[in-house]
């Protein structure tokens, strides 16, 4: 088992380099459908696994096109990935889309439009209540 500070460092190098790749490097028109950004990735604690958690901009035909693109270049991305990481063993891929940027900013908009509907002085007493 790797420590979890090798655990963390591997998973950000992982993150800088297939974001690297996904600007300049995987030709496939299918990822270029949606706007593409990794947003996190986990890796296992013995380094065999990483999830690539990646937010798709657009529409949900681009998102499935994107991710149909991103699930065929897997293997174009592990190899690249033991060639520029130079690890023992180059972890398995697994992508996988990330909408919670997407439920955030839904919860966001419910949250604005219930203070919309309440008088500005409960939003005031509700804002003095919590700093109390």
């Amino acid at each position: 088992m790797a420590t979890s500070r090798r655990v963390s460092r591997v998973a950000a190098l992982i993150k800088r380099e297939i974001s690297q790749m996904l600007l300049t490097e995987i030709k496939d028109d299918r990822v270029g459908a949606g706007m593409v950004s990794v947003t996190d990735v986990d890796v296992s604690g013995d380094l065999q696994h990483a999830k690539i958690f990646v937010s798709i901009y657009g529409t949900e035909e681009a998102r499935e096109e994107t991710m149909a693109g991103l699930k065929a270049a897997t293997g174009f991305v592990r190899s690249e990935l033991g060639q520029r990481l130079r690890l023992r063993r180059t972890p398995e891929l697994m992508f996988q889309e990330d909408r919670s940027l997407e439920r955030g900013d839904r919860i966001l908009s419910l949250l604005n439009q219930l203070n919309q509907g309440r008088p500005a002085e409960s939003v005031e007493e509700d804002i003095v209540e919590a700093e109390d």
